[in-house]
C-alpha cells in the first residue's frame, strides 16, 4: 500500500552492494538521506505517496537522481516476495544484486501531505478528485487564504481517505460525526483540531458538494488551556551567546519584534524602517499586515546585513537568475519585481535552488528547518532545559513587554492578535506589573 510506512535500517549497505558506479551511488545516497532527513523534521514516516509527492516538488521534469534514487529506495525497501532483487535504474548500475530482506512492517499510518513554503500558481492547482475541484473552486470563489485553502484541502483528503471507497459526494451527516469522533477517541485530537477538522469538513459537504448535513451529535475533544513556553531574559541571553552570524541576527530579530517564524522568514528589504525603527510585516497570519518595533541595538547589525545582501543581489542579476518569488497577483502585475532590490529576501538561502511550484530556479529564503535547527542546537548549548523552538522567541517577547509595564493593548496590536483574549494568555505568565513601553531586547 502506498500510504504504509516503510523501514529499511539496512539501506546503506544494500545501496554499496547494488553494483552502481561511484558517481551514481553518491547521488543516491545524498538524495535519500535529504529525503531522511526531511521526514525527520516533519515527524512523518516515509511511504510511497510521500516520496511521490517530494519528487513531484523537488524534479518538476520527473526525471534524474530524485526520482531514480527514491525509486530505488522504494524498491529495495518493498522487499516483496516477487520482487527481492534491487531494481537498480539505469546510469551505470549493475544486474543481479539482491536486495536484503525487508524487516517487518509497522502498523500502517495515514499519509501525511508535504506542506509547501508558498502556494503554487492558482492555474495550475485546481485539485484531484471531482470533490477536491469542486472545493477549491468554492473556497477561492469565497476568496478564503491560501493557508486556509491548504488545511482544507488536506482535511477534505483525511476524509475522503476515510470514506474510501466511497465518494464524499456520497457521505451524510452519520459519516461526518463518526469521522469527528473517530478523531477525538481514536486519534485523541486535539480541541482546536477537531474544531479545524469540523469547519473543513461542514464547508466540503455543504458548501462545496451542496449536501445538507442536518442536526449533528459527536464526541467533543476536551478543551486544554495551556501556558506558553517562554524564557527569561537571562536565559535569552545564553541561547544568542551561542548563536552567530545571520542565525544570531535572526533570533534576535526574532525575539526583538515578536515575529512568527514565517514573518521572519519572508522579511524583505522593503519591510524594514530604520529611520523609525519599524518593521512592517506583510501579509503575517490571516493575510493581515501590522507595524512593529526594530530594536535599536539591531540597527547597524542590519545595515550591515543590507550592505552584505547587495553584491550576492548583484552577482544574482549578473548571471540572469531568475527573480524572487511573489504571490500570484504581484507576479502578473510586476513581471520584473521579483529582480528589484526591494523585493529581495532579507535573509536569503545561501544557493539558489528550484521551485517546486514552478519549476523555475531561483534564490529562496532561508529554509525553516535549517533555523529551526539551530535554535534546538544553541539551546542545548545554553544548558536550557526548555523545549526551545523559534515561536518561543514570541511568547518570550510578549511576556516580558507586560512584564515591563506595557499595556496589554499595545501588546495586542504589536503580536497582530485579532482577539484581546488571545494576548490575555500571557499575563499568566508574567512576574509583576510596571510601566512603559520598550523591546525588551533593548534591555539585554
Amino acid at each position: 500500500m502506498d500510504n504504509q510506512p516503510l523501514s529499511f535500517p539496512e539501506w546503506k549497505d544494500a545501496l554499496a552492494n547494488a553494483g552502481l558506479n561511484p558517481a551514481d551511488e553518491t547521488a543516491y545516497r545524498r538524495e535519500i538521506i535529504t529525503l531522511l532527513k526531511h521526514c525527520k523534521t516533519q515527524h512523518v514516516p516515509v511511504t510511497v505517496e510521500l516520496a511521490k509527492q517530494y519528487v513531484e516538488q523537488h524534479e518538476p521534469a520527473r526525471s534524474g537522481p530524485v526520482r531514480e534514487a527514491l525509486r530505488w529506495f522504494v524498491r529495495a525497501a518493498r522487499g516483496n516476495a516477487g520482487e527481492r532483487k534491487i531494481d537498480a535504474p539505469q546510469g551505470g548500475a549493475r544486474s543481479g544484486a539482491a536486495a536484503s530482506p525487508s524487516p517487518p512492517a509497522r502498523p500502517p499510518k495515514r499519509a501525511v501531505i508535504l506542506r509547501p513554503m508558498e502556494p503554487k500558481p492558482a492555474a495550475t492547482d485546481l485539485g484531484g478528485p471531482d470533490w477536491e475541484q469542486a472545493l477549491v473552486k468554492t473556497m477561492r470563489l469565497r476568496g478564503l487564504l491560501w493557508r486556509t485553502e491548504y488545511s482544507y484541502r488536506a482535511w477534505a483528503r483525511r476524509f475522503a481517505a476515510y470514506l474510501a471507497p466511497r465518494s464524499p459526494y456520497a457521505a451524510s451527516g452519520k459519516e461526518v460525526q463518526a469521522f469527528l469522533t473517530d478523531l477525538a477517541v481514536q486519534g485523541r485530537a486535539s480541541a482546536s483540531g477537531q474544531r479545524q477538522a469540523l469547519c473543513a469538513i461542514v464547508f466540503l459537504m455543504q458548501e462545496a458538494l451542496g449536501r445538507d448535513l442536518g442536526e449533528m451529535d459527536f464526541q467533543r475533544a476536551t478543551p486544554r488551556v495551556r501556558v506558553p513556553v517562554f524564557l527569561t531574559q537571562d536565559e535569552c541571553r545564553r541561547l544568542f551567546a551561542q548563536l552567530s552570524g545571520t542565525h544570531r541576527l535572526m533570533a534576535e530579530l526574532a525575539y526583538g519584534a515578536g515575529l512568527r517564524l514565517m514573518e521572519l522568514l519572508r522579511l524583505r528589504v522593503h519591510h524594514l524602517d530604520l529611520e523609525r525603527c519599524q518593521l512592517h510585516v506583510k501579509g503575517g497570519k490571516g493575510d493581515k499586515d501590522r507595524i512593529t518595533v526594530i530594536p535599536e541595538v539591531l540597527l547597524p547589525r542590519l545595515q550591515e546585513q543590507l550592505e552584505r545582501l547587495r553584491p550576492l543581489h548583484a552577482e544574482d542579476r549578473k548571471v540572469g537568475l531568475a527573480g524572487v518569488w511573489l504571490p500570484d497577483g504581484l507576479e502578473k502585475k510586476f513581471r520584473r519585481a521579483g529582480e528589484r532590490w526591494e523585493w529581495q529576501w532579507l535573509f536569503p538561502s545561501r544557493e539558489a535552488s528550484r521551485d517546486p511550484s514552478s519549476g523555475i530556479v531561483r534564490r529562496h529564503h532561508t529554509l525553516d528547518g535549517a533555523f529551526q535547527s539551530a535554535v534546538r542546537k544553541a539551546a542545548a548549548a545554553a544548558g536550557i532545559n526548555k523545549r526551545v523552538t523559534p515561536h518561543v522567541f514570541r511568547h518570550s517577547f510578549a511576556t516580558h513587554l507586560l512584564e515591563g509595564g506595557a499595556d496589554i493593548r499595545t501588546v495586542q496590536e504589536l503580536l497582530g492578535h485579532a482577539d484581546i483574549r488571545t494576548t490575555q494568555i500571557y499575563l499568566h505568565c508574567i512576574k509583576k506589573p510596571g510601566l512603559g513601553v520598550r523591546s525588551p531586547l533593548d534591555r539585554t
